[in-house]
């Protein structure tokens, strides 16, 4: 099955979140950039929040924030969120020749945090770092995009090239998941492609990323997503 991670910016579109059928619930900052962070206090408080729900609950992860390719620096934005104690952290790794450096440099991290690393659509992704997410530990692998007015994931990359990433980040040991401005049309294709999440934004929110979770728009994402056909074949 294909689950469904919903990025809010807040507590209150957390609990829209979690009613609507999310899956995993993403603590993001859209204002801030791809994966702009939310603050220390911030995370803490949703942390509490998230942990007071009863069984079963969506899982929760949170970004690290828009960081420069710079080991020292991504460990110290890691190590900030994981101090708040989210289960969860997403890394950015963006386009750098120094990108498996800062991966090297979380996997004390990835030992003790479930670690995903995310690629960029738009920036040419070097494939070669799944294995090096694997061997360093981390949890998983997504692919998203980074200048959110470059088009959708599926405009960077077609279907054919993302079940590749899927299969191969599958075969390092990582789970996966697809987002990047994604709409209504890209439900069916992509979960054919079999990630095992695929990240929403914009499409449940009215007046766009920046805007505010909208309960109906959420929903017709959960029902398209429920109904779609799963993947079939592979690996």
């Amino acid at each position: 099955m294909t689950g469904l991670l919903a990025s809010v910016s807040d507590l209150g579109e957390m609990r829209l979140a979690r009613t609507g059928g999310a899956d995993v619930i993403d603590l993001k900052q859209p204002a801030f950039g791809a994966l702009g962070a939310w603050s220390t206090d911030a995370l803490t408080a949703a942390v509490q929040f998230w942990s007071a729900w009863p069984h079963p609950r969506p899982l929760l992860s949170a970004t690290a924030g828009d960081q420069p390719m710079v080991a020292a620096i991504v460990r110290a934005a890691v190590e900030r969120v994981a101090e708040t104690g989210v289960p969860i952290i997403k890394v950015g790794l963006f386009a750098s020749p120094h990108a498996a450096e800062c991966i090297e440099a979380l996997a004390p991290m990835a030992a003790k945090k479930r670690l995903i690393g995310v690629l960029f659509a738009d920036q040419e992704p070097d494939m070669a770092l799944l294995p090096v997410l694997g061997r360093a530990g981390f949890l998983g692998a997504m692919l998203d995009t980074a200048d959110k007015k470059s088009g959708r994931l599926t405009h960077h990359l077609d279907t054919l090239t993302l079940g590749q990433f899927v299969t191969e980040a599958r075969r390092n040991g990582l789970m996966t998941g697809l987002a990047g401005s994604l709409s209504m049309a890209d439900i069916a294709p992509l979960k054919a492609v079999g990630a095992d999440y695929l990240g929403f934004r914009g499409a449940i929110c009215t007046g766009g990323r920046e805007g505010r979770v909208d309960p109906r728009r959420l929903r017709a994402v959960r029902t398209r997503l429920t109904r779609a056909a799963p993947a079939t074949g592979g690996e």
